[in-house]
């Protein structure tokens, strides 16, 4: 029988801040896209390519993949089995605080690797998605802050702190508050450019640098992370999708699906499910 794909992300009511997904996925690939918290995967199977600013990086089982907030990044099958795993995405005060008691790290935790063959953390991973599974949210806990621990030990550092210096950084920082506010109904690059004072293309070249993509494909990522803020209040994916500036709810699926894994209904049940 052929292999199929098949995803479930979740949360668990004794894992606050910290969403879950465990995947197989084989023709399935994430655009550019970034995560507001840290993003922890243990691939079990196949192999996960990653783009990553600097280059790709190609993960196989008993590999943790270690994704820091806010880094642009891709993911797709390097072979064509594709790759299955299970991921953590614990958000950035979970890590903070595990840090300041484990470690003597000053400054917002990060972590220097994005790759590492981990054996031991790759099954902890795992655990902490069984044991939430099962209901154990004592265990579901426990086994998530030892995981994060011993990354830290071994891969932790200190975030470098950004700075906004050049005025193209300022444009760039100016032009993603604008499309924050008119996110339903964005401007056209154009006339963001002249509403900033700036040119068309020295404006893509700036946000570019600063959040590495392009303004429309930022505004993406920007609609489905609102959009799921919605989803988990319980707004119906049609109303969510004209909230958030989409045609309609296939359209809010199509792009919902492909950063963050799942259909828009599924994230909504799941999350329903208390």
């Amino acid at each position: 029988m052929a292999a199929t794909e098949w995803a479930r992300h979740w949360r668990h009511d004794g894992l606050p801040g910290v969403d879950l997904l465990r995947a197989h996925y084989i023709q399935h690939s994430f655009p550019r896209h970034s995560h507001d918290g840290y993003t922890f995967g243990a691939v079990t199977g196949g192999i996960q390519e990653v783009g990553l600013p600097h280059g790709t990086e190609r993960a196989g089982p008993g590999s943790v993949v270690m994704i820091n907030p806010e880094v642009v990044h891709t993911s797709r099958a390097g072979v064509p089995e594709g790759w299955a795993y299970f991921t953590l995405y614990p958000a950035l005060p979970l890590v903070a605080e595990v840090a300041a008691e484990t470690t003597g790290l000053r400054g917002t935790p990060g972590f220097t690797a994005d790759v590492a063959h981990d054996p031991t953390v790759s099954h902890l991973i795992r655990a902490v998605h069984r044991s939430a599974e099962a209901g154990d949210a004592l265990a579901a806990d426990s086994l998530l802050r030892v995981a994060v621990a011993r990354l830290l030990r071994s891969h932790g550092g200190a975030l470098p702190a950004r700075s906004v210096q050049t005025a193209g950084a300022r444009v760039a920082e100016r032009a993603r508050l604008l499309l924050e506010q008119r996110m339903a109904d964005p401007p056209t690059l154009a006339a963001l450019a002249a509403e900033l004072g700036s040119g068309p293309f020295a404006l893509l070249r700036a946000f570019r640098d600063r959040f590495g993509m392009p303004p429309h494909t930022w505004l993406v990522d920007a609609r489905v992370r609102r959009a799921r803020l919605l989803l988990e209040e319980g707004v119906p994916p049609a109303e969510a999708a004209l909230a958030v500036g989409f045609a309609d709810q296939p359209h809010l699926g199509r792009h919902f699906r492909r950063i963050v894994g799942v259909p828009p209904g599924a994230y909504q049940r799941e999350r329903g499910r208390r």
